[in-house]
């Protein structure tokens, strides 16, 4: 099974710019792509697509039903917003279609932002709004773990809501056997059969139980991880 997951689509040098060397390594030679646009809200689907396919060079085919998985070797899901990505993919049959494809190896799952979510077994830890009922919350599973993209640690002046780390941390607590790795922009998760690794220029963070969130860095991912698939 061979997954990339990127926190963002932008980077300071652009629309997927800094993350292309690492994309067409991934892509191993494969120049046709089924790219499922279904996160954008007020973008028109197609012209996600264009969007996805000038930045990246590949060929681009827009996801409608599950026949259209049925030969493509590269899937790409695009972000947004996950909860429209989910409803839309849940309704057009297409979850157990991706998960039957990319778990048996017949396709490789490039996955930003929502997309990255979608790849978790849940999409729990989005930071998007509800803005539509995905009718469960349950993704692909195509990982054992949580991801949480555009990870930052901050706290603001004057602001008394939770942290990001706060939430994060509420939902290891109530979620003791699902850990979550806070993603930050510019770094990835690259999955490579049973082999799980952060890269990328910034230290991670990992959330689970009841533990102490730990920072972590690039290379591969804590033996957990492993022992869960």
């Amino acid at each position: 099974m061979e997954l990339l997951l990127l926190s963002s689509s932008r980077t300071p040098a652009g629309y997927l710019t800094d993350y292309l060397p690492e994309i067409r390594a991934f892509a191993g030679g494969i120049d046709r792509a089924l790219f499922v646009p279904f996160a954008a809200v007020r973008l028109p689907w197609e012209e996600f697509g264009q969007r996805v396919a000038e930045a990246s060079g590949f060929s681009i085919q827009l996801v409608q039903d599950p026949a259209d998985l049925e030969k493509g070797e590269l899937v790409i899901v695009g972000g947004g917003n996950t909860f429209q990505l989910l409803k839309q993919c849940r309704e057009r049959g297409l979850l157990q279609a991706i998960h039957s494809r990319v778990s048996q190896g017949k396709a490789r799952y490039l996955g930003w932002s929502a997309g990255a979510n979608l790849a978790c077994p849940t999409i729990k830890t989005t930071n998007d709004m509800p803005i539509v009922d995905p009718g469960s919350l349950e993704a692909l599973g195509l990982i054992p773990f949580q991801v949480n993209p555009h990870y930052v640690s901050v706290s603001l002046p004057g602001h008394h809501g939770e942290t990001r780390d706060e939430r994060l941390e509420e939902f290891a607590h109530a979620n003791p056997d699902l850990p979550v790795i806070g993603l930050p922009e510019g770094d990835w998760i690259r999955v490579a059969g049973k082999s799980i690794e952060l890269r990328g220029p910034h230290r991670a963070m990992w959330f689970e139980g009841a533990r102490q969130p730990a920072p972590i860095g690039a290379g591969k991912l804590p033996p957990l991880f492993g022992d869960r698939q």
